[in-house]
């Protein structure tokens, strides 16, 4: 499979992010817990040079937990701020207020000294598509997800959006980029539904991520859908179909339907908690 998606809004997103970046003292990266280095736009470190960092491994609770830390660890090795998180439910998001205090210490020590008081840190929230930015915003704001107006950044599809009096947050669009040089990064954002089903072979999506658990969690699909695993994964797809009457007409299997399923029962974790990358 040949992984490729770059639709022109993203271009202007990009443009647009390079251009509030002077407005920012922080930027929050939002990574998918289960491929944390694939759901990192390297773009990213770029725009961000210079800024204080804060990554914020979402969906932690569909991911292993050991790997969690072990990713954690990783990235704060590297000099980011990094917090475990679940927008969804709101696990981790109480810590996340200190957090932003914590990394932008310097900026605010710094604001003091010239005699600028209770100025709010303003975070601009960076993440590739489906990664969960909007639902962070607005479990993070409640209900006070509003637009602050009469400054640069209010514009369609980016509003700036006040916290409380110490944070203000910048939302923008979800942007992939223009190449991906390892298409087993491109392979990993399909398996998350970072790319469009709509534009991929969802049984050969199926089948490579058949290919995975196999090796990295044996047994996980025999228990699931209570099927015997093969070694060839389309015969452990149609298998899938078959323990789930996936059919179309004239009692043919439908591997399509059930390639949907499968991976609509993995980003939802209802095959467990995987994770598909580990830190070297």
């Amino acid at each position: 499979m040949h992984f490729q998606w770059y639709p022109g809004h993203m271009t202007k997103a990009k443009r647009m992010m390079q251009e509030n970046i002077k407005l920012i003292d922080l930027v929050i990266e939002l990574v998918d817990a289960r491929v944390p280095l694939a759901s990192r736009n390297p773009d990213i470190d770029e725009l961000g040079k210079n800024k204080a960092r804060l990554i914020l491994l979402n969906k932690a609770d569909l991911a292993e937990d050991r790997w969690n830390e072990e990713w954690k660890a990783y990235f704060e090795k590297q000099g980011f701020s990094c917090v475990k998180v679940n927008s969804k439910k709101g696990g981790g998001l109480k810590s996340i207020q200190n957090v932003i205090q914590e990394a932008c210490r310097e900026k605010i020590e710094r604001d003091r000294k010239k005699g600028i008081l209770n100025r709010p840190v303003r975070a601009m929230v960076v993440g590739i598509p489906n990664v969960g930015k909007s639902t962070f915003i607005n479990t993070l704001a409640g209900k006070a997800a509003a637009k602050t107006g009469n400054k640069p950044g209010v514009t369609k599809g980016k509003q700036w959006i006040r916290l409380n009096k110490q944070v203000e947050l910048l939302d923008t669009p979800g942007i992939l980029w223009p190449k991906f040089e390892d298409q087993s990064v491109g392979l990993k954002l399909a398996f998350i539904g970072s790319i469009k089903d709509e534009i991929l072979n969802v049984e050969e999506l199926g089948a490579e991520f058949i290919r995975f658990a196999n090796q990295a969690y044996p047994g996980i699909l025999a228990e699931k859908y209570g099927i015997e695993e093969a070694e060839d994964s389309y015969v452990c797809l149609n298998r899938i179909a078959e323990s789930r009457h996936c059919l179309v007409r004239g009692n043919e299997l439908d591997t399509e339907k059930a390639a949907g399923l499968l991976m609509d029962d993995f980003r939802n974790g209802r095959l467990g908690r995987l994770t598909l990358e580990y830190p070297e």
